[in-house]
């Protein structure tokens, strides 16, 4: 399943709807990731569940202390007694109608990052990740590791591979009041030496100290020595038990058969997973506390923008220009310069102003450098300093321009591609498409040559008329769409520019398909604030009436469905999905939604055939219900769904690289249908060496196999740079196939000593936090992925099916 994160808008309720193939329980576990918390253990509270209540209460205080300019402070007792949700928090601080779509994004990233630990080869079975098998020490060092190598991403402004280290370091961070014994000892508050190693961990326990008795059965309430010296559990058999150690315990850890059996984990409310489950509200309070100290740390670290930045607590988005400046753009590029102009005057100071700029030129056969800022002013005048200049003639280097602008736009953002040729680099298509899916990112081609016309600009070869096609297949993978136009009228048409930024919905059409002569039929629905209605190409009329009048589970979030209304107004509902094929509309079936929990939470289930998601196609997601009044909602996802017969997992050491050294990278390849011939193709960006020992597998459907890769990090690397490396797998057998790729972000840092994380500023006691046992925090995320063993069946139980995500983050 490829990801399809969209954003939609203000002008409707939100959501973040997941797909559920199939869900390996994994050989390792922690506080669960949420649907395991729906499924396996109901009331269970999720290392997601923690990481998004933190980074609310943390946002909370940030917007308790920073009044916004021009409106009233916000009041805490606005808050009391009423569920944490980011929709209400940018309502109130920045104004109502304001999208919480780029915050919530950024912290799914560092969620989901935070639940990859428990299913990642290289850090699922490392006690030192997960304060595991006493190594309590260490794993103090790698999580203040983890922290620093946050802070110096944030720092670089990669922010993507900030988040993946801060989900790393909550995981652990949370792992350790689940894991160990703190909670059992009596403690009130989190560890005080964590997250602050200037003083050293106390009264641990030795090898030679027994720790636990022997418990026979699930719930182990008494298995504890009593004593005060701090321990954890041991899980699996790497590292063995000692004798007269605890062990992790439950379902999937091999050492609690061995005496002393039973556990002592925390992780759920469930004995079969967590022999001490009857604390497991305690273990999560304190892990919640421990949170939200780690996030206020950062926030002094990084000060209050640039932790602002790190997750994205903005409802603008981002604006990135993709530039042809060959001799013959010379009407395009003004066109860029005064709408880029606008943009920058219009919303300067205000709530929406772009938070990052992006530019990358591009002619035959050079195109960059990118030039990237959070200053409006050094993004007008490199803009202004763009002129066109020589070249002419067709094709150019747009899609190898548009791949760095993605490697460079944060996630949710939009980029505008102004161009008059067709792409000289159309073999990129496919990993680009992939790479604006990965980086959710929708991008919109302004092409001044019309793709039929004969005569043009010069060119060195007869080209064809489908030139354009790689164009038109990242605009839809992404969200976008191509718009063709002649020179005179490109000013008008790059007012789109400005509206494409602001968050939208899509209505669908209906029927789907555009039929010639027939009505183009929408609805419109009382939740709308605007409608607008582009046509393209030649258009000599138009009207528009108002006529008024394996099992696969679908979970779906609806966020912000009181924050529009009065209190006490009936809350609107989504009553059914409609799956549809792509291009040509077909319904493919449709499935009732239940709601489950309380219904101010907003979250929904289906149960999918699985003759739904037979198709090899793409398929396209409508949402069906209606408002408080009884008024028709509908909602469609902007970007297609396709079902890819071949997974790919590449994972890299849990810390940064050093100059001069070798880095072990993993790869996994699952295939969902067989046989599959596979090509494995790498990439890395910088040219860096990369060496790999799996370059063709073939797999059955069901079957795994691993590779390891070995990047070599030369002596002259830039110390704090980012490293992109790309796997590609392409099957042999069938070209219709297109390729899966997997894309992995790692940190280069100098020799010098990190410094020491100073104790935070700001206050680390939590703003809100509820009162009810479950907590009803705030958002739903994916959980990550289980592996395997080596090319085989997967070994343990299959209970569902692989959870993915298909991040459709605002309806």
């Amino acid at each position: 399943m490829l990801p399809t994160d969209e954003p939609l808008s203000h002008l409707g309720p939100s959501l973040l709807l997941l797909l559920q193939l199939q869900l390996l329980l994994p050989p390792a576990s922690a506080f669960f990731p949420n649907i395991w918390s729906l499924l396996a253990a109901p009331g269970s509270i999720t290392h997601q569940d923690l990481t998004e209540e933190a980074a609310l209460n943390v946002t909370l205080q940030l917007f308790l202390e920073q009044p916004p300019p021009g409106r009233p402070p916000l009041r805490l007792e606005d808050f009391l007694g009423r569920t944490l949700l980011a929709d209400n928090l940018f309502a109130a601080y920045f104004g109502p109608g304001s999208p919480s779509r780029r915050f919530r994004a950024a912290l799914g990233e560092v969620s989901r990052a935070n639940a990859a630990q428990d299913f990642l080869p290289t850090s699922r079975n490392d006690p030192d990740l997960h304060f595991d098998a006493e190594r309590l020490g260490q794993g103090r060092t790698r999580l203040v590791g983890a922290l620093g190598e946050t802070v110096v991403a944030a720092r670089a402004l990669d922010h993507t591979l900030a988040r993946q280290r801060l989900g790393a370091a909550l995981h652990a961070l949370q792992d350790f009041y689940s894991h160990s014994n703190w909670v059992e000892m009596g403690k009130q508050q989190p560890h005080p030496h964590l997250l602050w190693p200037r003083q050293g961990l106390r009264n641990l326990a030795q090898v030679g100290d027994p720790t636990c008795s022997d418990c026979e059965e699930l719930s182990c309430p008494g298995n504890l020595l009593g004593f005060t010296l701090l321990t954890s559990g041991y899980f699996g058999t790497h590292p063995s038990k000692p004798p007269g150690k605890c062990s992790h315990g439950g379902h999937f850890d091999q050492s609690s058969s061995q005496p002393p059996r039973g556990g002592i984990n925390k992780d759920s409310t469930s004995p079969g997973f967590s022999p001490h489950h009857m604390l497991h509200l305690q273990a999560a309070k304190l892990a919640l506390l421990a949170s939200i100290q780690a996030f206020s740390l950062l926030r002094s670290r990084l000060g209050d923008r640039g932790f602002s930045r790190l997750l994205d607590i903005t409802p603008a988005s981002s604006l990135s220009f993709v530039l042809d400046t060959t001799g013959s753009m010379g009407e395009e590029i003004n066109a860029a310069k005064i709408q880029a102009r606008h943009i920058v005057e219009q919303r300067r100071g205000g709530p929406m102003e772009p938070t990052h700029y992006v530019l990358v030129p591009f002619h035959d056969p050079g195109f960059g450098p990118v030039f990237t800022t959070s200053d409006p002013d050094s993004f007008w005048q490199q803009l202004n300093e763009i002129h066109a200049l020589g070249g002419g003639d067709e094709p150019e280097m747009c899609l190898s321009a548009l791949e760095l602008a993605l490697l460079h736009t944060p996630p949710l953002s939009d980029i505008f591609v102004f161009t008059d040729a067709s792409p000289k680099d159309a073999f990129l298509t496919n990993r680009v498409e992939s790479l604006t899916q990965e980086r959710r990112c929708r991008v919109t081609f302004l092409v001044t040559e019309d793709p039929s016309r004969v005569q043009g600009r010069p060119r060195r070869e007869v080209l064809s008329p489908l030139r354009f096609e790689p164009y038109e297949a990242v605009a839809l993978a992404s969200g976008g769409e191509v718009i063709f136009t002649k020179d005179r009228y490109i000013r008008d048409v790059a007012a789109i520019v400005g509206d494409s930024i602001a968050d939208l919905v899509t209505l669908p059409l209906e029927p789907p398909v555009v039929v010639p002569e027939r009505p183009l039929v929408f609805s419109v629905d009382g939740l709308l604030q605007r409608v607008t209605v582009r046509i393209h190409g030649e258009v000599s009329s138009f009207w528009i009436r108002n006529p008024a009048g394996l099992q696969t589970q679908l979970l779906v979030e609806v966020t912000g469905l009181g924050s529009r209304g009065n209190p006490g107004d009936p809350l609107p509902h989504f009553s059914h999905v409609v799956l549809r094929g792509v291009p040509h509309g077909a319904e493919l079936g449709r499935v009732p939604l239940e709601p489950m929990g309380p219904r101010e939470r907003g979250l929904l289930a289906a149960s999918l055939p699985p003759t739904l998601l037979s198709t090899a196609g793409p398929f396209s997601l409508e949402l069906i219900g209606q408002d408080g009044v009884g008024q028709g909602l509908h909602r469609a996802a902007p970007q297609p769904c396709a079902v890819v017969p071949v997974l790919l997992e590449l994972s890299g050491p849990p810390g940064f690289l050093a100059p001069g050294t070798k880095a072990p990278l993993s790869l996994r390849i699952a295939s969902f249908s067989g046989p599959q011939d596979l090509d494995l193709r790498t990439y890395v960006n910088p040219s860096f060496a990369l060496t790999s020992n799996l370059s063709r597998v073939r797999l059955e459907q069901n079957e795994s196999a691993w590779g390891c890769l070995w990047l070599k990090v030369p002596d002259t690397a830039a110390s704090d740079s980012v490293v992109m490396v790309t796997v590609t797998a392409t099957d042999r057998e069938a070209s219709t196939v297109p390729p899966t790729h997997a894309f992995l972000r790692l940190l280069v840092l100098g020799p010098a000593p990190q410094d020491q994380l100073p104790a935070p500023v700001h206050s680390t006691d939590p703003v809100l936090t509820t009162t009810s046992p479950a907590f009803h925090l705030s958002t739903l995320v994916t959980p990550g992925r289980a592996g395997g063993g080596l090319v085989s069946n997967p070994w343990w139980g299959t209970v569902g099916a692989v959870l993915l995500l298909l991040g459709l983050a605002s309806w």
